[in-house]
């Protein structure tokens, strides 16, 4: 196995701007993927399966809900020190990240926002330990981008309800042992459910066949007439609002994931191009090779400092949805560019699991398109800034 030589590119001194604190984090988070990660996750990726004993490692390094407060198992952290715990675990692998960003701002988040008192004491601690996985359950088979248009619905039984329906592209969906499950109530007004593991007529068959997120567990969630207590079910939000809030906090995290994997094709790529000799000469030393290098660190130079300003807005209390779709859209895009240059410049070297890039490559894909497509979030941004919905 390679030893992984990663460094961080820094080309405005972007550290000069995060704590002391945020920088032992991320240097944390850095020493966890060089050491655990790393060596083990192409093996992981090309048989396509999920690293199952990360979750607990995760959990002990605290990339479970770090913004939620200490009193439940969260780590009580600020927004950049979640992103740039998000960028060191895509840095290593997209699914890695998905599996921590599942966890804390679509599971963890909303029973933390959305829950009764009672809800987040019996399941905060367990999700933010890595004890239990969670996964959110929203995309429909047929309303993906139209989440309002959703089928999945329960029906009131007494002192429960009655849940049918089925969700599908579900990261963690095969190994959780809890479902945050979106569904309309009898009104038809979309209300949130904690559903768990064993409920009777509950099922999460695993999603085969991906040529992306390979590492990362995926599936479907399938109701059948499922009972689930009352209690269970979120007191403090009705309406889309409540799964749109969970996404913002996820696209942020996304936002410093993808510049993560950009900055690893970029450094593989220099790298490579400092070693790599030909016509008598590092290919680093041709013109082509120099432009596209110049490139990358500019997009990501850009990210860097996008990603950066979001954080400080996000701790404030500031920041919009809109410009979080911003960062996600712009982070994904730069990340794919990077990555596919990256791969040119490997040469035949780039599409084996020697080197990173075409897991990064083929992982980014998804990237692009989960958590909003690409070309959603630009139309969020036009609506933004144009007053005109173009949705409708």
């Amino acid at each position: 196995m390679a030893t992984d030589l990663f460094q961080s590119p820094d080309y405005f001194l972007v550290d000069e701007l995060l704590t002391d604190e945020q920088k032992l984090i991320r240097e944390t988070v850095r020493a966890y993927v060089k050491k655990e990660i790393s060596p083990i996750i192409e093996d992981y990726a090309q048989r396509a399966e999920f690293p199952q004993q990360i979750v607990k490692q995760l959990g002990d390094l605290g990339c479970f809900g770090p913004t939620i407060p200490s009193e439940y198992g969260g780590g009580g952290l600020d927004y950049i020190s979640y992103g740039l715990m998000m960028q060191e675990l895509e840095r290593g692998d997209s699914g890695v990240r998905s599996t921590a960003s599942v966890q804390g701002s679509l599971v963890m988040f909303p029973i933390y926002q959305y829950g009764s008192e009672e809800q987040r004491k019996k399941y905060l601690p367990k999700l933010a330990s890595g004890e239990w996985l969670g996964c959110f359950g929203l995309t429909e088979p047929d309303h993906g981008s139209n989440p309002s248009g959703m089928l999945t619905n329960f029906r009131d039984a007494g002192d429960h309800v009655i849940l049918n329906g089925s969700k599908m592209w579900i990261s963690n969906a095969p190994f959780a042992q809890v479902a945050v499950v979106w569904a309309k109530d009898e009104s038809g007004e979309i209300r949130g459910l904690i559903v768990e593991r064993g409920m009777e007529g509950f099922s999460t068959p695993t999603t085969h066949g991906k040529w992306s997120l390979r590492a990362s567990a995926t599936g479907e969630l399938v109701f059948d007439n499922v009972k689930v207590p009352k209690e269970n079910i979120f007191p403090n939000v009705k309406g889309l609002k409540g799964p749109l809030g969970c996404l913002t906090k996820a696209r942020y995290g996304i936002s410093w994931g993808a510049l993560g994997a950009a900055m690893d094709c970029y450094d593989t790529a220099l790298r490579y191009s400092k070693e790599r000799v030909q016509f008598d000469r590092p290919i680093g030393a041709f013109q082509l090779q120099q432009k596209k290098l110049a490139e990358m660190i500019t997009e990501i130079t850009k990210a860097q400092l996008l990603v950066w300003r979001l954080g400080s807005l996000m701790n404030e209390g500031r920041a919009t949805p809109q410009q979080v779709s911003m960062a996600k859209r712009n982070s994904c895009e730069i990340a794919a560019n990077i990555a596919r240059d990256a791969r040119q410049m490997l040469g035949g070297m780039g599409i084996t699991g020697e080197y990173s890039v075409m897991r990064h490559m083929m992982n980014l894909e998804s990237v692009i398109t989960y958590e909003g497509t690409h070309d959603v979030h630009l139309l969020i941004t036009g609506m933004d800034v144009t007053g005109f919905n173009a949705f409708k």
